[in-house]
């Protein structure tokens, strides 16, 4: 009895310090297919929502058939349409492209204005100066405006993206409360995501949004989240467009030119759609 309370005690005293040693939690990003194939128009999907979610509560992305663009936040995902609308997509519709974390800051920070895009990415880098590394945060609070856009649903044959955002509707948002999310990607990353910075925005209404063109903040908080570990990436099947994509071509240019405006003016982004 003596004996098997000693080896009880020990193995008791084991798991204590293997427990007191144990390492953080990973801290990776999962991806759904590369940019370089969404440019080329590769826009079926094959991730299910369902799925993706278990891989992050924190991600951006869009829709099958390119149909407006995609914010995860806090476990929920939001679809800002063409229309300007913001609706709560289906668990099963599925993402030709997305990257989704687990989010969980390490950094943050009360953000003072007026603030512009670019003064704000330049003090995301301040604090997290690995630029080898992938950010991902997200900024709360007002607005003085925030400008977006989103990307119409395509029929095939799709057309590539730099066509499509040709006929972009972009939205002037105004003295809003909202939520920034986005990723800062490292250069290395060209061809398979974004290099640089990829934000979308949400009101917190949740009535409108979309992939941010320009913003300047008045007052917000910040939360950063640098991610060390892992970028995973799952590819589409081999029997589908993206197995005959051109891929080999540098797509910088396009990339540089769907992120920048090219549309008619801004109208103004309100309403709240239904679920699918």
């Amino acid at each position: 009895m003596r004996r098997h309370c000693r080896v009880t005690g020990l193995l008791l005293t084991l798991c204590a310090l293997l427990a007191g040693c144990a390492q953080p939690a990973d801290n990776g990003i999962t991806q759904v297919a590369t940019i370089d194939a969404l440019l080329a128009g590769v826009y079926d999907g094959h991730m299910s929502l369902e799925n993706l979610r278990r891989h992050g509560d924190f991600g951006i992305g869009t829709f099958e058939g390119l149909d407006g663009e995609m914010v995860l936040l806090d476990g929920i995902f939001y679809q800002v349409r063409a229309d300007g609308r913001v609706y709560r997509p289906p668990s099963s519709l599925q993402t030709p492209f997305a990257s989704v974390t687990h989010f969980v800051a390490d950094q943050r920070e009360e953000l003072a204005g007026p603030m512009d895009m670019r003064a704000l990415e330049a003090r995301i880098n301040e604090r997290v100066p690995e630029q080898n590394r992938f950010c991902a945060f997200l900024v709360r609070g007002e607005f003085r405006h925030v400008r977006t856009r989103s990307v119409p649903a395509q029929s095939k044959p799709y057309p590539p993206l730099v066509e499509v955002t040709k006929q972009q509707p972009v939205f002037q948002l105004e003295q809003v409360r909202g939520v920034l999310v986005g990723f800062r990607s490292p250069e290395f990353v060209k061809g398979v995501n974004v290099p640089g910075f990829h934000l979308h925005f949400l009101t917190d209404e949740r009535t409108a949004g979309g992939h941010v063109l320009d913003l300047e903040l008045v007052h917000a908080h910040l939360e950063m989240d640098t991610v060390h570990d892992w970028l995973h990436i799952f590819l589409p099947s081999a029997s589908g467009a993206f197995s005959v994509a051109d891929l080999a071509r540098d797509r910088g240019r396009e990339l540089q030119a769907v992120e920048q405006e090219k549309s008619a003016p801004p109208r103004r982004g309100t309403g709240v759609g239904p679920g699918k």
